[in-house]
């Protein structure tokens, strides 16, 4: 009996309204991005190959290996970190709103302000920047803000934008004070993204800790070479086993560190 192998559905990146939109559930890499990462992917391993094993094979074929693979944990890396900077961006633009609703401005005025005030502080390039022409074209063609902000929120994927969009929607229907709303949301947003940076000083010893865990072997087993100790530069079938789980041992507590101090709130 035959059995049909299941087709993996791919991802339809999501445009938005106009169909111009960024979807920041993924990450599109450039060839600098494919490039740093395969050089720090083959130094990083080639490094500790050689470290270990004493040769330049090993290091070469690994070092390769790595630099294939380590683009992808790059990828995240960069993807979170665009979604840092969003987030912190979107914060400025409930500023820049909170000041049009107060001067007594109405939704789309104060939008398009914003464009120009976003515009002012990060550049023409920045991703808030093109979030917030996007939602001033769509309210300029009828288009509703619940609408906009919604499909904003679904692209970035920031419980913050989601939040904000879906209070925006309700009190915008009920007709309640909008210039609250907005200036109570960027409140709260400010304490949260507050706490966060508290926490990330809090534990920044921590993760220098951990990573010079991890250089600590490399340099211990140099050290051990260099006293004339053969034992660490012995590639036999006994010390080459013990190497290798030696590494995947450091890998996955590397690994499970990281976890631990990624804390989210």
């Amino acid at each position: 009996m035959f059995f049909k192998k299941k087709k993996v559905e791919e991802y339809v990146e999501l445009r938005g309204i106009l169909g111009n939109g960024k979807d920041y559930h993924v990450y599109h890499m450039t060839k600098t991005d494919f490039l740093t990462a395969g050089a720090l992917g083959f130094a990083v391993a080639a490094a500790v190959l050689f470290a270990f094993f004493n040769s330049a094979a090993v290091s070469v074929i690994g070092g390769v290996a790595c630099a294939k693979i380590f683009p992808e944990y790059y990828r995240e890396y960069k993807k979170k970190k665009q979604l840092n900077e969003l987030r912190t961006q979107f914060k400025d633009l409930l500023e820049s709103l909170t000041s049009s609703y107060s001067a007594g401005q109405n939704t789309v005025e104060a939008f398009g302000d914003a464009v120009s005030d976003m515009t002012s502080i990060y550049g023409e390039d920045a991703d808030i920047v093109k979030e917030v022409q996007i939602i001033s074209t769509g309210l300029q063609n009828n288009i509703n803000i619940e609408e906009l902000l919604l499909d904003f929120a679904d692209r970035s994927s920031l419980d913050d934008v989601m939040s904000f969009a879906n209070v925006f929607e309700i009190c915008n229907r009920q007709g309640s004070d909008l210039k609250r709303i907005v200036s109570d949301t960027r409140e709260i947003i400010n304490d949260k993204i507050e706490v966060e940076m508290e926490i990330e000083t809090m534990i920044a010893g921590s993760k220098n800790e951990l990573n010079i865990m991890m250089i600590m072997p490399v340099i211990i087993v140099v050290m051990l070479r260099g006293l004339g100790n053969t034992m660490a530069g012995a590639n036999n079938v006994a010390t080459v086993f013990i190497k290798v789980i030696c590494i995947g041992i450091f890998a996955l507590a590397y690994v499970i560190g990281q976890k631990i101090i990624d804390i989210k709130i």
